[in-house]
């Protein structure tokens, strides 16, 4: 068996909480140089801009040094550098620690802000700000909540650890509890588990429901609804018993019940501008519980948010908040 090859530890730090770019050269390549190879890897950049980090020394080896664009092509070698970072509007909400210890880290993550590091969501991530905030460059996510649900996110604070939390939500041996607000159908009998195939085809916004073996599953209850003559809404607990993407939100969609605010079911709507944090997706990811793998202490936790659109439909219809806070 091939033996995976060391990654020596990064020579650049940090920069706004952000991680540098590592490279490692392919051990099979014809490429001659250094410069070579990362202009085709790095082909939506353009090659001016690779040419202009190499001008101002900014692709450096394990040893810190830069590399010059006529190095030559060495297969297995490490490279490092600092992409640029995209403007990026500040997501005004708070991001509240709900725990924190010498192992793990639990957020309580504001709507529209997204948990790690992703296309145009880079310092404006939790991720980030708690890394910065925090002061733990080291800290790792050990799994992930989409950008528009708020709720409860799990941390790790040391590396070689990460691994073992990780392991708990692909065993599925992590409790989660969500809550959500979207429309009441007295017809609707709750509680009941649904049990469905959904794919989610890379570049396509919305995941599917196919034929097939079932792998996703999900517990919908009726926690409460508005009385007769009022906004036709109601206020769901949803368990999902496995983790695929949007299976919530597909499995409230066949039910007839879309979730609030979602821009992508039933139909995919207009994407809104850059700093429009108006009318957030109904959902919210209230607990998580679990046995630490480290520890062995049972974890419980809640988040304290609620869900706008139920203690206020009208600041949540008319997008009008009275302090950052108020908008989750």
């Amino acid at each position: 068996m091939r033996r995976k090859p060391r990654i020596p530890p990064s020579p650049l730090p940090q920069r706004h909480g952000v991680d540098p770019v590592r490279v490692r050269l392919p051990v099979v390549g014809a490429w001659a140089t250094v410069r070579e190879y990362l202009v085709e890897r790095l082909s939506g950049a353009g090659a001016g801009v690779v040419d202009g980090m190499f001008d101002t020394g900014r692709i450096v080896g394990a040893d810190g040094r830069a590399v010059a664009a006529d190095a030559p092509y060495v297969p297995g070698m490490f490279v490092w550098f600092h992409r640029e970072l995209p403007e990026e509007v500040p997501v005004p909400f708070p991001l509240e620690v709900v725990h924190r210890d010498e192992h793990i880290v639990v957020v309580d993550k504001p709507h529209f802000l997204a948990t790690t590091p992703r296309g145009g969501h880079v310092t404006e991530t939790a991720l980030a700000r708690l890394r910065r905030e925090l002061g733990i460059p080291a800290l790792g996510a050990a799994h992930r909540l989409d950008r528009l649900t708020a709720g409860l996110v799990l941390f790790t604070v040391r590396p070689e650890e990460r691994g073992a939390y990780q392991t708990l939500f692909s065993d599925r041996l992590v409790h989660k509890e969500y809550e959500a607000v979207a429309p009441y159908d007295p017809a609707l009998t709750l509680p009941r588990t649904m049990r469905s195939r959904i794919v989610k085809e890379r570049g396509v916004l919305q995941a599917q429901e196919v034929t097939g073996e079932p792998n996703a599953v999900s517990r919908i209850e009726l926690l409460g609804h508005r009385p007769e003559g009022a906004d036709g809404l109601a206020r769901y607990r949803l368990v999902p018993g496995t983790g695929q993407t949007h299976q919530l939100r597909v499995h409230m969609t066949t039910l007839g019940v879309p979730i609030l605010g979602d821009p992508l079911y039933p139909e995919v709507t207009d994407p809104v501008p850059a700093g429009d944090f108006r009318r957030p997706l109904q959902l919210l990811a209230r607990a998580l519980a679990f046995t630490d793998p480290v520890t062995g202490e049972e974890h419980r936790f809640h988040s304290g948010r609620e869900l706008t659109a139920w203690t206020s439909y009208d600041r949540w219809a008319t997008g009008t908040y009275d302090d950052p806070s108020a908008g989750q």
